[in-house]
């Protein structure tokens, strides 16, 4: 039988107790063995459920009270008082009667830990937005299963603190979590940093040092940009978790890895396997189970506890209170957040340095995020003038029908023949493919912004490109609607 839990045994009875206690160690379970106040308190500060063999002690456990409501109890000996969390009496001291009890407990467990999951979910992390929600919920499933986990989602989400969240719920989580940036390490010394190198190995490897994947033995090792990592690394790494062995470098002796593997990267590795700048088969070793970290402002609703809580966090630090008034917090709910929840941090920390002990107005917030940035929905004049004013430092000047104008004269000539786009031979002398691409995505932009009569979002998408990318090639080239 496979017990993953832990067990507490509480009895006066010596040879009862080192009966337990052998029979325990040859099913390799994890006991601890008493019979003072001591354990009790001990047993109430655990917050991981344990199973409690419980014998002839005279103590309030007998009353079973509310704060060891998590744990399961089996009693070894008839008790004066019953419970929900009491499973029964261990009525003959046998290997097949503990195996028996012993899986009534593990059944029992999951329904315990679900409110201490929640619980702990709540504290770690800050947020009742549907898509919070939905992220939690996926924790959940996933945390106490062996399964490799990748996250995905923009820069600034939380993936971290997912991660952790994931290995403090996991049965993993007595063991070390150990986070490595794969892109923050140059390409030549990732590898002795995730598996270590014997001494001798390269110039300057003047000892043994262990690599990150024995530093995560028995917990979990959080491989943060993955996308970033160069190609003959994922070799390695997939080889890795394959055979679930490493060795170090300069090293012949196979080392167990026993770790979890959570990873996370904000780009689309899908689309880089498409231009083989990522294998396929690790992608698919590590996305067993994908959990994508909403962007914030796809949970503005949240940003009212997340403020409250970053004022907590970075009180200690400045020393300082801070609040923000309900106009203020309604007028970060209409920024876009393009660094998300790491934005938002830095943002508290600037205003507990401009407005220490005061409460934020909307007056008060840096310029951008008084709503003075371009709207998510406007009509075709009002995206006019708003594209006037990026792409001039000039007032913005209208004839009398409201149209805004632009002057756009392309340096070089867009290689056009008879309306259609035409491609040189190459000559001796040699073609700037640069500027020539330039000049055809120039000409392209042009003609979409013809076809639709100026309107940005039309055009964005007759190309197949996102209206904000096409701004930006617009802002780039120097084009204007007309």
């Amino acid at each position: 039988m496979s017990f993953s839990g832990r067990i507490l045994i509480m009895d006066h009875d010596q040879e009862r107790r080192t009966r337990l206690e052998a029979i325990l160690s040859f099913m390799q379970v994890e006991w601890r063995s008493g019979s003072r106040a001591s354990d009790l308190a001990w047993l109430q500060e655990q917050a991981h459920t344990i199973t409690v063999l419980l014998g002839d002690i005279n103590a309030p456990l007998h009353e079973l009270p509310e704060q060891f409501a998590h744990h399961v109890f089996i009693s070894l000996q008839p008790l004066r008082s019953s419970a929900p969390n009491l499973l029964g009496t261990l009525s003959e001291l046998t290997y097949d009667e503990l195996t028996r009890l012993l899986g009534q407990a593990e059944q029992w467990r999951p329904a315990a830990q679900s409110l201490q999951h929640e619980q702990c979910l709540k504290e770690l992390l800050v947020g009742e937005s549907t898509a919070m929600q939905s992220v939690k919920g996926l924790i959940q499933q996933v945390a106490d299963k062996q399964a490799n986990v990748l996250l995905l989602g923009e820069s600034g989400t939380g993936k971290e603190v997912i991660a952790r969240a994931i290995h403090l719920l996991s049965q993993q989580a007595k063991g070390p979590f150990v986070p490595i940036n794969c892109g923050a390490i140059p390409a030549d010394l990732l590898e002795s940093e995730l598996f270590g190198h014997e001494k001798g190995a390269f110039t300057g490897a003047v000892s043994a040092r262990k690599g990150r994947f024995e530093l995560a033995d028995g917990g979990t090792l959080f491989l943060d940009e993955i996308g970033d990592m160069p190609l003959p690394m994922q070799v390695k790494l997939l080889r890795v978790l394959q055979e679930r062995s490493f060795e170090r470098v300069g090293g012949t002796r196979p080392i167990k890895a026993n770790v979890r593997i959570i990873a996370a990267t904000h780009r689309d590795l899908e689309a880089m396997i498409q231009e083989q700048r990522f294998r396929e088969d690790l992608y698919y070793r590590l996305n067993v189970f994908p959990i994508t970290a909403p962007p914030l402002r796809e949970r503005r609703d949240d940003i009212a506890l997340l403020l409250r809580e970053l004022v907590a966090r970075h009180r200690n630090e400045h020393k300082v209170d801070l609040d923000f008034s309900p106009a203020a917090i309604q007028t970060l709910q209409g920024y876009r957040w393009p660094g998300n929840v790491r934005e938002l941090s830095n943002l508290v920390e600037r205003m507990m340095i401009l407005c220490p002990g005061q409460q934020v107005q909307p007056a008060d917030l840096p310029e951008k995020y008084r709503g003075d940035h371009v709207p998510e929905s406007f009509d075709d004049m009002d995206e006019q003038a708003a594209l006037a004013s990026i792409f001039s430092d000039e007032p913005v000047e209208f004839d009398d029908a409201g149209t805004t104008f632009f002057d756009f004269e392309p340096e070089d000539e867009v290689p056009v023949l008879n309306g259609e786009l035409h491609i040189p031979d190459i000559t001796a002398e040699g073609v700037n493919l640069k500027e020539m691409l330039a000049n055809i995505e120039v000409e392209m932009i042009g003609r979409a912004l013809d076809a639709h009569d100026g309107v940005v979002a039309r055009a964005a998408e007759h190309l197949g490109m996102r209206r904000t990318t096409l701004v930006e090639k617009m802002k780039k080239y120097g084009i204007g609607r007309d």
